[in-house]
């Protein structure tokens, strides 16, 4: 009998599955999701709109109004092309896809996203982590080590950095980019957070792109990334994605929402202000240390990370125990910010699980 350890490549059969944890029942704060709701009027109009979409038809397979909607609220300028992807996830696996030579190298620092190592070997690359420094900061020297030393293909740089959320030196970040043999991708999932983009000096490398995603905006639910680059990169990428990958109701459903911009640019605002203060209340307590943000979470270190983790759940309250995921990231978890109730729900539970 045919077994799938026979035909499954060895290094799938060798990773877990991501684990997406319930939440029944639970104030959810472990996924980096926005905690608003568009207001009612604009939910309303949405569901009329939706009413409208054609889906017996397949969607436009350019996704022009979208991008063109897309376009408008970043600023991306005309110079740049855009591809559009199911969630970042899919880019990430399509940028992968398309580097992945034999032979090929994807690097990044660690900690950083799971999905860069995952996906790199999904896809038949190799993979290089360079440890960041014990403050989290880029180890610039190691990395310009490990490019001259491994010469990868394409290079990922969170920015801000996923699950540290600190933003990297940006004179490091340029010197990557200049030494980089390879494209090199900026990821700036949590830009709406972000004191500083790196798209206004994006045209300045001809080998950068820049990702970002709709998700931590308030459309988790829509499975909306975009990729920012050259012609001549998009163009490439553009090969090996799947006709038709964004649905119809996704199509509509984020061009209608980008037309009202402002209000998700009012509720990430919001949210910034609800950082500080949850990264106030941390600061002040007793056995916690939490580290700047420029996302909408923060990491923080405790005592016994586990028993804190399971202290907060049997109290509610979910949040992210990442501190198994790197050597680094030792008794760290990390809380995404929700609305004042749901903030002040956490510390009140997490004070009394510590």
């Amino acid at each position: 009998m045919t077994t799938p350890s026979q035909i499954v490549r060895a290094s799938i059969r060798a990773l877990s599955a991501y684990h997406v944890p319930p939440s029944s029942g639970l104030i959810k704060l472990d996924a980096m999701e926005n905690p608003y709701a568009l207001p009612p009027d604009l939910q309303s109009e949405l569901t009329a709109h939706l009413a409208t979409v054609p889906a017996n038809r397949y969607p436009d397979a350019g996704a022009s109004e979208l991008k063109g909607a897309l376009r408008h609220a970043m600023r991306i300028p005309d110079a740049f092309d855009l591809l559009l992807g199911n969630g970042s996830d899919e880019i990430i696996q399509i940028i992968a896809q398309s580097v992945a030579k034999p032979g090929a190298t994807l690097l990044s620092v660690e900690p950083a996203f799971v999905m860069f190592r995952m996906i790199a070997t999904f896809c038949g690359l190799d993979y290089v982590g360079v440890p960041l420094r014990a403050d989290f900061s880029l180890d610039l020297d190691a990395v310009l080590s490990a490019i001259d030393r491994h010469k990868p293909a394409v290079i990922f740089l969170a920015y801000p950095n996923n699950p540290t959320g600190n933003l990297f030196d940006i004179e490091s970040v340029r010197r990557i980019v200049t030494a980089a043999p390879g494209l090199v991708v900026i990821d700036e999932a949590y830009f709406a957070f972000s004191s500083r983009s790196f798209l206004d000096e994006l045209g300045e490398y001809a080998n950068a792109v820049l990702m970002r995603t709709v998700s931590k905006l308030g459309l988790a639910g829509l499975r909306l990334g975009l990729l920012i680059g050259r012609p001549e990169w998009i163009g490439e990428f553009e090969k090996v994605r799947l006709p038709y990958n964004l649905n119809v109701l996704t199509q509509a459903a984020a061009t209608f929402t980008l037309r009202h911009y402002d209000v998700l640019l009012a509720q990430a605002a919001r949210i910034v202000r609800d950082r500080a203060d949850l990264a106030s209340a941390l600061g002040g307590m007793a056995g916690v240390a939490a580290y700047p943000s420029e996302a909408n979470f923060i990491l923080f270190r405790v005592r016994d990370a586990a028993a804190t983790f399971e202290g907060l759940k049997a109290r509610g309250i979910l949040i992210k125990n990442v501190s198994v995921a790197h050597p680094l990231l030792g008794n760290c978890l990390r809380v995404t910010i929700g609305t004042p109730e749901e903030n002040a729900a956490f510390l009140a539970a997490l004070q009394a699980s510590l």
